[in-house]
Formats: structure tokens, C-alpha cells, sequence
């Protein structure tokens, strides 16, 4: 079933958001928002895509874990893998 519209609309709305906050967040280390209202956000970002699997992508937020590493702290060995 093709999502409608207003459905598609509202999940890019939703990652262009979370993106946005995700960056002030982790790399500006100056949210917005707080971490309930992000959830908010992620959690109908989620329940969007449940319902019309159709609309998730492999960029989608919900379909990553994390950030992506800082370049400015150096690589560490561990003695046993991570």
C-alpha cells in the first residue's frame, strides 16, 4: 500500500528535525530541545515508518545507531575487542 501524502511529508520533515537536533546535540553540544521532546520526535518518526514500511530508508535515523566518531580523540587498542 503507497503511503499517503501528508505521511511522507511529515517523515522527511521529521528526519530533516531529528538531523538538526542530532547535530546541535552531539556535535555543537548545544540542544534545542530537550531529550523528551527529541523522543517525542523519534518515537512518531518510528511509528510513521511502522505503519508504511514503504517510507523507511537506510538514512533514516531510526535505522542508525549513534553518532559518528570525533576526530579529534585518538584510535585506542583495547585488550579485548569492542
Amino acid at each position: 500500500m503507497k503511503p499517503p501524502r501528508d505521511a511522507a511529508a511529515r517523515v522527511a520533515e521529521l528526519r530533516r528535525a531529528i538531523g538538526h537536533h542530532n547535530y546541535l546535540y552531539y556535535v555543537q553540544d548545544q540542544p534545542e530541545i530537550s531529550d523528551t521532546e527529541f523522543d517525542r520526535l523519534f518515537r512518531e518518526l518510528q511509528e510513521l515508518e511502522r505503519r508504511y514500511p514503504l517510507l523507511v530508508t537506510p538514512d533514516s535515523p531510526s535505522q542508525r545507531v549513534g553518532a559518528r566518531a570525533e576526530s579529534e580523540f585518538a584510535a585506542v587498542a583495547h585488550a579485548l575487542p569492542m
